[in-house]
């Protein structure tokens, strides 16, 4: 039932707040960009930033990565998540990717995160839940104070099965700019 709500709040255009591998993420179709715009706001986060993208599996970023022919994204590794900088496609608006000729995308392994992408046929904008600046929030306590009156929907849920933000790697070259 949460899934179907999520999905429904997506596809109405809202911003969720749900779990993923090892945070709570803040998120919204990529392709509704007053939503993305929304979502911006509500974090406080400048859009030169760029924002991560997640999905279920690889089909979901067509459009959305523009991978050279002897590229692909590595498998997932559910206790090491990796975010992938990966050249943007035609799809990537610079309201979603910033001021970057790159984007970040990542296979998620929880389940929730996958079942929402796999619910709305897409992939789903995954930025930390926590306002710019501030502690990302790493518990539903914290969730719900900060998020409850800013967010459309908050999933239920639990992060897993890492912890922290995921690692940004950047896959031509294997640079990382943040660790795990």
């Amino acid at each position: 039932m949460s899934i179907d709500q999520a999905a429904a709040t997506l596809r109405r255009g809202g911003v969720i707040a749900y779990p993923t591998e090892g945070v709570f993420g803040l998120g919204c179709l990529p392709a509704n960009l007053a939503a993305v715009q929304r979502l911006l706001d509500i974090k406080q986060r400048d859009v030169a930033k760029g924002l991560i993208l997640i999905a279920s599996d690889t089909t979901q970023l067509d459009g959305w990565v523009a991978l050279p022919d002897d590229l692909s994204l590595p498998r997932i590794n559910p206790a090491k998540p990796v975010t992938w900088i990966v050249p943007a496609g035609a799809k990537a608006d610079p309201v979603v990717r910033g001021d970057h000729s790159g984007i970040g995308v990542r296979l998620t392994s929880n389940p929730t995160a996958k079942a929402i992408c796999e619910a709305v046929e897409s992939p789903i904008v995954s930025t930390s839940a926590n306002l710019s600046g501030e502690p990302v929030a790493t518990d539903h306590v914290t969730l719900h104070h900060t998020f409850a009156g800013l967010v459309d929907y908050i999933v239920p849920g639990d992060c897993g099965p890492s912890s922290g933000p995921s690692e940004i790697r950047i896959l031509t070259t294997g640079e990382v700019l943040r660790p795990h």
